[in-house]
């Protein structure tokens, strides 16, 4: 008969393995959920500051607050003015913060603040729909110099990012000319570039940003000029004409609404404040899973009960795997197939030690009980059946006894699986007796060993992390299990049957 082929299993593990990292490839990328634990995130805390005389009468502030700044993700917004109404709202595109309150009189101060993270993806700027150039007239002798310099910018130029950098060179002081002379002054610079870019056909505008510095506080807005390529919308500064924009700086407004109106009130100025801070990037990316509607996809939407048995059972197949290898590959035996990984779950909730101590001792105590009931000549479910409920029994008691010596740790002896040190208990009794104390040993050390390692493992806080925050990882683990099911070579711990051969070598 010919053999099955393999090659469709092969191939299901590769895209089980392959599907696993990708999930969690997609869920780091797009979640920002971190790879290690302790990573730390920057957050930037700015505040704006309002300050105006309030005229005796209703008051209405608006300000102006970003959307979505290049660079940026908006973490959360707040205001902090005690008596007045606040809300955000949409005004034909433009995100307005606006404060509102009858009968005020004299200085007012008013808070707007936000955390804004650095996005490690810059995306686009691009408009919801596609912006055209406002017509500008220009009375003479302003229009002919328009004209004049336009066309030479024009002549220099083949884009309309290179239009503005060629447009702004030639309104730097050094190579200014008459034309420019007659055009140019220090109050109505960026507005002329805006007005001449429109006027070429160039659909432009101005913009804010604030210039990210730790720890600062009265700070301004500063100037950049914006212009659109067909595309989206490019930045440029208008005394330099780079483009682009830095990384430390926060493009607080974009378009043609003023910064801030203020209703009722004289005297207002708006000034900004900035604090660096760092968090927890696995906090930050909890944080941001929730407000984007993304919540569905990770453990923290379940409540903390059920967060915390969660991370408790998605440990067991790493123990799994563990036991596989040990099993499969190194070739050590246990007393019974995965009782080591239910042994180290236990070992992670006591720790080593103490979990050692109280196992050794409940098993110790057990198959002497258990002499004792094989001296009945009991049948074998009531054998078990008692046997249970001395394990019960003697757990309680270690319990009581470790409170009474002031050990805590003695409390936590009830993690243990009652069942599972039962059956072990029974076999190790019947091994005893067919095969001799050598291989109850063997078998009891082996247990030990691999439950060991198994709990060095799943006490791994990275392991913790990973099985927790990426659960798509363990398509990975399943998948080299079942590798590690198909593998019939020799087990390492049978190499030593070979060791005699050396000598003829």
């Amino acid at each position: 008969m010919k053999p099955r082929s393999r090659l469709p299993f092969y191939i299901g593990v590769f895209l089980l393995i392959a599907a696993g990292i990708s999930l969690a490839v997609w869920r780091h990328v797009e979640l920002g959920i971190p790879w290690l634990t302790g990573e730390q995130r920057p957050v930037w805390m700015i505040e704006a500051r309002i300050d105006f005389d309030a005229a005796n009468s209703a008051v209405q502030a608006s300000l102006n607050v970003p959307e979505d700044p290049p660079g940026f993700r908006i973490l959360m917004e707040q205001a902090a003015s005690p008596g007045y109404g606040f809300s955000i709202l949409d005004k034909s595109g433009n995100r307005t913060a606006e404060w509102t309150k009858r009968d005020v009189s004299g200085p007012q101060t008013l808070y707007f603040k936000a955390q804004f993270v650095p996005a490690e993806t810059v995306s686009k700027n691009i408009p919801s729909r596609e912006p055209s150039a406002r017509n500008v007239f220009w009375e003479e002798p302003q229009a002919t110099a328009v004209r004049e310099v336009l066309a030479q910018a024009s002549e220099r130029s083949s884009t309309p990012e290179s239009m503005t950098r060629e447009l702004i060179r030639l309104m730097q002081p050094d190579a200014r000319t008459q034309n420019t002379t007659l055009l140019v002054s220090e109050e109505n610079y960026l507005d002329l570039l805006v007005d001449m870019l429109n006027h070429s056909g160039i659909p432009a505008r101005t913009a804010d940003g604030l210039k990210l510095e730790d720890a600062r506080r009265r700070q301004s807005l500063k100037p950049f000029l914006q212009i659109y390529n067909g595309e989206q919308w490019l930045t440029f500064d208008p005394n330099t004409g780079e483009q682009g924009v830095p990384d430390s700086l926060l493009l607080w407004r974009q378009g043609s609404a003023s910064l801030l109106d203020v209703v009722g009130g004289d005297n207002s100025e708006v000034s900004f404040s900035m604090l660096r801070q760092t968090v927890p990037a696995l906090q930050l990316a909890t944080m941001e899973v929730d407000s984007n509607g993304l919540g569905f996809l990770s453990f923290y939407a379940l409540p903390i009960e059920e967060q915390s048995m969660f991370r408790m059972l998605l440990l067991l197949p790493l123990g799994a795997l563990m036991v596989a290898f040990m099993r499969i590959v190194i070739g050590i035996r246990t007393s019974g197939t995965f009782m080591p990984v239910l042994i180290a779950v236990a070992f992670v909730q006591t720790t080593l030690v103490p979990g050692l101590i109280a196992f050794l001792s409940v098993v110790s105590i057990g198959l002497m009980m258990r002499g004792y009931l094989s001296s009945l000549n009991l049948l074998l479910v009531s054998r078990i059946s008692a046997l249970i409920i001395l394990v019960i029994f003697i757990t309680a008691g270690l319990s009581i006894f470790g409170y009474q010596m002031g050990f805590n740790t003695g409390m936590t002896v009830t993690f243990f699986p009652m069942v599972i040190i039962a059956w072990t208990i029974e076999r190790m009794s019947i091994l005893w007796e067919e095969e001799g104390a050598h291989e109850v040993i063997v078998q009891g050390a082996g247990s030990m060993f691999v439950a060991i390692c198994a709990y060095l493992l799943m006490s791994a806080p990275l392991a913790g992390h990973l099985t927790f925050n990426f659960p798509e990882l363990h398509f990975v683990i399943l998948g080299l299990i079942l590798l590690m099911g198909q593998y019939t070579g020799y087990k390492l711990s049978e190499l030593k049957r070979f060791t005699p051969m050396k000598a003829y070598d």
